[in-house]
């Protein structure tokens, strides 16, 4: 990603507006700044929609509302979409919160005021929580009273999160034993050290082989290139042997751990864009093409079908609105033989 935005002049002009036309150039370079860092959580929840390939339609709503009496009756959410998922063609608003606190809170009058205005749209109302890289999206319903604020656990918010039902997430497993397995053949001893239990030896070597092993721990063809990036970004045990003349290196899956599918996304777009040093979600939300997976549905369905992938989960709330279309025949879960 290049370092100065493509929409620097909208960004200025944007600065100016809020600034005045007589702000000074160190005032204007902040604010221009603090606009290209942009609302990290809402652009991040809008590009993890986008990339699921369920959104079909996602903006921020402008909140500079008139007249200034009408802040006392509606507030209005951060976000519009619409999902090929929904039973019906009205978009759906979305609040977005990002709090590390097992406990997301909303004072009485804030949740009137933001359904008051989805009621005035005609239009279902939902929570997005990021809870640390967790990402939970529920109907306001789902809140319980306190002494004085609306509460809701995190364990609560999970059990009715419309993530995989609605926007087309999915978890998923890699099967214990899956991984890459590089033979790197012994050129020139670097360096030589005893230790408590014998000698560590450094060497120069170069990579002669490289293999691949499916979840059944057996040798694989090369996997897809879809299959060998799924296994760059999943947490593999790395285990050494020293041979005589080289070196075998494995990487592979162990027996537990699963992920969610938009978790991944953040892997992948450091895998895009490398040299990257800090995720800025605007910008990444202003190109065409996001990752190297961009049906990552597809491309996990293709690893379980290599034999890499053990299991797939379709998860789904509780109780399903009336706004969302129900699960398909072939039920919430994969497994991998």
């Amino acid at each position: 990603m290049a370092d100065r935005p493509d929409d620097l002049a909208r960004l200025m002009h944007e600065a100016l507006e809020t600034l005045g036309w007589g702000a000074g150039q160190e005032n204007i370079a902040e604010q221009v700044r603090r606009l290209d860092v942009g609302l990290p959580a809402e652009d991040e929840f809008s590009v993890i929609c986008a990339w699921l390939g369920k959104c079909e339609l996602i903006h921020k709503l402008d909140q500079h509302q008139m007249p200034l009496l009408s802040k006392g009756k509606y507030q209005v959410p951060d976000l519009l979409a619409r999902f090929t998922t929904q039973s019906n063609d009205r978009p759906v608003l979305i609040e977005v919160k990002s709090k590390a606190e097992k406990t997301l809170s909303f004072k009485p009058d804030y949740l009137k005021r933001l359904q008051d205005y989805a009621d005035l749209m005609g239009m279902p109302l939902l929570i997005a929580w990021k809870y640390h890289a967790l990402w939970i999206l529920f109907e306001p319903k789902h809140f319980r009273k306190s002494v004085k604020n609306f509460n809701i656990s995190i364990g609560d918010a999970m059990r009715e999160s419309l993530m995989g039902i609605l926007v087309g997430d999915i978890a998923y497993k890699i099967g214990e034993g899956a991984g890459v397995h590089l033979q790197c053949e012994k050129v020139a001893l670097i360096a030589e050290e005893k230790v408590e239990n014998g000698v560590q030896q450094s060497w120069k070597t170069t990579i002669k082989g490289v293999e691949f092993t499916d979840r059944n721990g057996e040798l694989m063809e090369a996997p897809s290139l879809e299959t060998q990036t799924l296994f760059k970004i999943w947490d593999l045990e790395e285990l050494r042997v020293d041979h005589a003349d080289h070196i075998r290196m494995s990487y592979t899956a162990p027996g537990d751990g699963m992920r969610f599918a938009h978790m991944s996304l953040v892997d992948l777009l450091r895998l895009w864009a490398p040299d990257q040093e800090k995720m800025s979600w605007r910008r990444v939300a202003r190109q065409d093409r996001f990752t190297s997976i961009e049906d990552f549905r597809g491309a996990v369905e293709k690893a379980m079908d290599e034999k890499v992938v053990h299991l797939i989960l379709n998860t789904l709330p509780q109780s399903i609105p009336n706004f969302v279309n129900e699960p398909d025949a072939q039920g919430n879960l994969r497994i991998g033989r």
